[in-house]
């Protein structure tokens, strides 16, 4: 059976050959193989599963065989995955399952950290310009902010590299594709959820410099004017990449503590822009004699490990869908030159002891 199998995968190697590596030139049906070579479906099926495992053909149920546009031989080509931090506890689940998409499909993957600043992202856009990849994934630096490289993502779009952003899009770059939450649909979740259980006063803490904020912050307000709560400015607080480098990695809550004393008041709920600032406000409001979630109830989202963490549970929202795998498919059909357009993905509340 060894001989046979890979006589028809060096004859399917060629035939790729032929065609250029064309993505998604499609190779005849298992039955067609099968008739044409006169061997069994067997050898058919265990030949496409190699050549699968080299990355030049994509198998898809029901459909059939199609090329990757890898050629057989060809070094393995290059996905860039752009993070903005790669200790964030979203990142791992998103490259490992962007990973597995790419790999599947002959892709190997590179993986660059901006550390949310506007200046390290500008040099790993140049560095892409001069060692061109085969697309870029990429999570936009202070997305929430005009963006002084939106001509590095032009040049590189003018030079046949597809981009897929991650999370959130620049103003103004909104032609390029983009995989995110709902955030809006997350923050209207989540008030109207605390306002179901009667809470009337709300505060929330958001995150400034990332459009996902700005999104999650509009959502919960549009939910508590929509259930006839008070609005009130003054039990809003925002924090920036800056702040929470202070708080996580010197330890400051300075933050935390402005929150408190200044914007907190007599409001008996919190709506947090992740479980990562909801884990730390739950310490600081138990360090400060509140009870969580009697005298102060906490939602946020992510639904991550630090939900679980803490002292105290925490309702999350949790993602309902797999953002890495997503954005890898999106980046998979723009290869093949199909058209793309911005995906939002759908939350799911997990509700636990912090409100």
């Amino acid at each position: 059976m060894a001989a046979k199998y890979q006589f028809l995968a060096d004859q399917l190697r060629e035939e790729l050959r032929r065609n250029g590596g064309h993505a998604g030139y499609k190779l005849p049906t298992e039955q067609e193989l099968a008739r044409q070579y006169q061997l069994s479906r067997q050898t058919v099926r265990h030949t496409l599963r190699l050549l699968e495992e080299e990355g030049l053909i994509q198998r898809r149920q029901g459909s059939g065989s199609y090329a990757t546009g890898l050629l057989p031989g060809a070094p393995p080509r290059q996905i860039a995955v752009v993070a903005s931090f790669l200790d964030d506890y979203i990142f791992p689940a998103i490259l490992r399952d962007a990973s597995d998409v790419f790999s599947r499909q002959g892709y190997s993957t590179a993986v660059y950290a901006t550390e949310n600043c506007v200046s390290t992202e500008r040099e790993i856009l140049l560095r892409l310009l001069e060692e061109p990849v085969s697309g870029l994934l990429v999570e936009g630096a202070k997305t929430a902010l005009p963006t002084p490289n939106a001509d590095l993502y032009q040049r590189l779009r003018q030079a046949g590299t597809p981009i897929v952003f991650l999370h959130g899009a620049y103003a103004g770059l909104e032609h390029i594709p983009c995989v995110a939450d709902n955030n809006y649909g997350g923050g209207y979740q989540l008030a109207r959820y605390l306002a179901e259980k009667g809470h009337r006063e709300i505060a929330g803490l958001f995150k400034s410099d990332d459009i996902q904020g700005h999104l999650r912050y509009h959502g919960a307000v549009s939910a508590i004017r929509d259930m006839g709560r008070p609005i009130r400015d003054s039990r809003f607080a925002w924090y920036d990449t800056e702040d929470r480098r202070r708080l996580f990695k010197e330890q400051d809550r300075c933050v935390l503590k402005s929150f408190l004393q200044k914007r907190l008041g007599d409001a008996t709920a919190v709506i947090c822009y992740n479980d990562e600032i909801a884990y730390h406000l739950i310490q600081a409001l138990l360090e400060s004699g509140r009870r969580v979630p009697e005298d102060v109830a906490v939602v946020s989202f992510d639904n991550s490990y630090l939900s679980q963490l803490g002292p105290v549970p925490i309702t999350s929202l949790s993602h309902r869908s797999r953002m890495g795998r997503t954005a890898a498919e999106q980046m998979s059909d723009l290869l093949r030159g199909e058209t793309v357009r911005s995906k939002f993905l759908e939350w799911e509340l997990v509700i636990r002891n912090s409100g």
